[in-house]
């Protein structure tokens, strides 16, 4: 009779299980929802940008601020939009932009190429995180109504706020899509109200229009300074774009049609594209009517450091007109998304990271789950809030120089695709928009240079935790799936007869005399009886950078010796893959013979690591031994020389 497990050792049991448990159907694939609701999860993101954006847009560009807030709209409908309604259809497993740039580059360049993007993803998004939830706590403190003792609290303040986030989606996504759906529709209509009522007292008082056209004039002199001026001016705008690689994301979440195929979710795509109109029309909408009222109704002193507008410009038009009862109901909207836009984030990170770094072998396969990634983004997310003091201006620079990257990325690879396509009209058109997003790029990296070394630092860390996360994987079994065609499987029931003999060979000229030669001398070293048959087993390295194999063995007759052949990423692990697999159809140990290697073991070590091949037996056999932990059940691996 077993022994009861101790009531700490159970409830540490019943935790590892909730943990590591799937907020998934039993499909494996996330609960869909309608694009509109799925809009409202990114558009948190996106739309809570109105609480900062007119008091940047005004703190930039001045009285020009409606102008290159125009130009920022431009960019939004006819770059941006168009770009992602490309990448919704190359996507549309939530890979994001960066499936279409994964195959640019072949072998590990290719893959560090991607962890690169992935720095930028995380510079993103984890900064959306933090920056949100500082500036919900900026509105919170601002209010007249907030006592004064939380005023030094700022990071504390912060802390809570994200770590609510985090319990959100412990929760799940459910929880979180419809909260986003109530915060988004509530905040965007008491948006309607503020700009509504500001609109009324511009046509109240048309005198603030013509005081608004002096400045203009006064400072800039004709139209063409003016549009020049703004188009110089609008990258410090950039915060306006994100949202639409978070759009593309997030498309597993999105509701399909019932025909959709898992090669081709035509509905998914075709709702998601609406989801990308619909949130880019709606925050053009809202970017250009706030920055107009803002921009006439606000003195130019309250939007600067310490004025009253100073990063809330629509929430002082709304104490200021509408009473402080409906500003801090305002408030209370506006740190609601502000919190929550970290949500957009969140489900980003939770979505494309999994897709990439576990199939390159480059994360531990906990990271498929949902909690434990949860745990790890809110604790990254600790430590930022704490190192910027929960300052929003200290990370306005890393949160720019995410989405531009990414956005300038995203364009480069549809004029690419564009490009393969033999479409010139097209090229040219995502040429342009490309190098728009360059120019728009570099000129933030400029000014505030401290973003790309934050991203620098995220780039760092995950390549070494994924270097690590590889080494450390590199003796897993890895085969995803095996699969014998027709000739092999008649080589494997011959071969089951007796006892199963199998000759790991590199291949080399491929004809009658190495497949003798390499059987002499295997049958002299282990004393192989002349009348047992063997089998020849031979692995060809494709691309070492991969991890996860789908091993297809094909039957080959050279002369009278019988070779099974396969390509993978890595020999050792699919000589062991391939003989557990014998083992398994057959139900009798097959034997795998080798030559001896010698040579330095550290440049072996490199040699599997980069290049899939190295000490192979000493590597089969240390992988078998994971894979199979009872001895009497691993096949034989016999090495002579």
């Amino acid at each position: 009779m077993g022994r009861s497990l101790s009531p700490i050792r159970r409830r540490r049991k019943q935790f590892m299980r909730w943990l590591l448990r799937e907020n998934r159907h039993e499909t494996g694939a996330h609960p869909q929802h309608p694009w509109w609701q799925v809009m409202c999860l990114t558009g948190v993101d996106y739309f809570s940008t109105l609480g900062y954006q007119p008091g940047i847009a005004a703190l930039a560009a001045g009285s020009l601020s409606p102008l290159a807030t125009l130009i920022l709209i431009l960019l939004t409908l006819l770059g941006a939009l168009p770009i992602y309604r490309r990448i919704a259809a190359k996507s549309p497993h939530g890979e994001g932009s960066i499936a279409m740039l994964e195959h640019l580059l072949p072998w590990w360049q290719g893959k560090l190429f991607v962890l690169c993007l992935l720095g930028f993803v995380a510079t993103d998004f984890i900064i959306t995180i933090t920056l949100s939830a500082a500036d919900a706590t900026a509105h919170i403190i601002e209010n007249p109504l907030v006592p004064g003792f939380l005023h030094g609290q700022a990071v504390s303040i912060t802390l809570i706020l994200v770590a609510l986030l985090g319990a959100v989606f412990l929760k799940g996504f459910r929880e979180a899509i419809g909260l986003a759906v109530v915060l988004v529709g509530v905040y965007l209509l008491l948006n309607l109200v503020v700009i509504g009522v500001g609109a009324y007292h511009i046509l109240q008082h048309p005198t603030v229009i013509q005081d608004w056209q002096t400045a203009l004039w006064t400072q800039h002199q004709n139209p063409l300074l003016m549009l020049g001026v703004s188009i110089l001016l609008f990258p410090k705008l950039a915060l306006g774009l994100s949202g639409f690689e978070t759009g593309v994301v997030v498309m597993p979440l999105v509701k399909g049609n019932p025909d959709d195929t898992e090669a081709y979710p035509h509905g998914r795509i075709h709702n998601t594209r609406k989801l990308l109109t619909a949130a880019a029309v709606i925050m053009s909408f809202f970017l250009l009517t706030s920055s107009l009222v803002t921009t006439l109704l606000i003195p130019v002193a309250e939007f600067q450091a310490g004025g009253k507008a100073n990063g809330r410009a629509l929430a002082y038009l709304a104490h200021s007109f509408l009473g402080n009862a409906f500003g801090t109901v305002y408030d209370l909207s506006t740190i609601a998304i502000l919190w929550f836009a970290g949500a957009s984030a969140m489900a980003g990170l939770l979505n494309v990271v999994p897709r990439y770094l576990p199939r390159y072998g480059m994360a531990p396969n906990w990271t498929l789950a949902t909690r434990p990634l949860v745990l790890v983004y809110t604790a990254i997310a600790f430590a930022v809030t704490i190192l910027f003091k929960a300052d929003v201006e200290a990370q306005g620079g890393a949160y720019a120089t995410g989405v531009l990257v990414l956005m300038s990325s995203a364009a480069f690879a549809v004029a690419l695709a564009v490009y393969r396509r033999r479409s010139h009209r097209g090229t040219i058109a995502f040429t342009l928009i490309t190098l728009v997003f360059l120019y728009t790029t570099v000129t933030n990296i400029i000014e505030r240079p401290e973003g790309i070394r934050i991203a620098a630092f995220f780039i760092g860390a995950i390549v070494a935790t994924s270097l690590v996360s590889r080494v450390w994987r590199s003796t897993e079994l890895r085969a995803e799936h095996i699969e014998f065609d027709e000739t092999a499987r008649r080589f494997i029931a011959e071969e089951s007869q007796g006892t199963m003999r199998l000759i790991a060979n590199r291949l080399n000229t491929g004809d009658v005399q190495e497949y003798y030669l390499k059987e002499r001398e295997v049958r002299e070293d282990n004393l192989i009886p002349p009348a047992d048959s063997v089998l020849f087993l031979e692995i060809q390295v494709v691309d070492a950078s991969e991890f996860i194999d789908k091993i297809q063995v094909r039957g080959v007759q050279v002369g009278s010796y019988r070779i099974l052949r396969a390509q993978s990423a890595a020999v050792p692990n699919a000589i062991a893959a391939i003989l557990l697999d014998l083992r398994n159809q057959t139900g009798k140990l097959p034997h795998a013979y080798f030559g001896w290697i010698e040579g330095n073991p550290i440049q072996y070590l490199l040699r599997f690591i980069l290049f899939g091949e190295g000490d192979i037996p000493v590597v089969t056999r240390e992988v078998l031994r994971r894979a199979e932990p009872k001895p009497e059940r691993r096949p034989g691996i016999h090495v002579g020389g």
